[in-house]
């Protein structure tokens, strides 16, 4: 029995391993004619406390958003991927995009990329990836 997706949502937030997951996202985006849905939470807790000396800090990260994913549409559809959504979310890119993007967007796969923080971060704060595995209703693929 083939099981076919059809709401992807690829988690992206410049770094090179959400870069892979991109690329990655787009082969099986095609190979099973789904909406492709670019995800980026910007993380508010980073510049809440910043945002008091400096209050264009959320407005560059919106910028940064929107740019980001204004770049990966144009890559997808130059790689033949046309059904595409974006998603902007403010807060735990832990939470937001299990919990939050990925049932917003009926997902029934999310793909991120593993991330590269050290044992003891890892221990103290948890990675992205691992909370999207432990958060999702859906299939997860955790790009390496």
């Amino acid at each position: 029995m083939d099981f076919e997706y059809k709401n992807i949502v690829v988690a992206v937030d410049g770094s090179k391993a959400s870069e892979v997951a991109f690329e990655k996202s787009l082969d099986i985006a095609k190979r099973n004619e789904a909406k492709l849905i670019l995800a980026h939470v910007v993380d508010s807790r980073t510049f809440a406390t910043a945002e008091a000396y400096d209050r264009t800090l959320a407005e560059r990260a919106e910028d940064y958003a929107t740019e980001l994913l204004d770049g990966y549409s144009l890559k997808a559809r130059s790689a033949g991927v046309f059904n595409i959504e974006t998603a902007v979310e403010y807060g735990s890119p832990k939470v937001k995009i299990a919990k939050d993007i990925a049932k917003k967007h009926k997902a029934d796969l999310i793909i991120c990329g593993a991330t590269g923080m050290g044992t003891v971060e890892r221990f103290l704060i948890g990675s992205v990836s691992e909370s999207i595995t432990r958060y999702a209703s859906c299939d997860v693929l955790v790009v390496r």
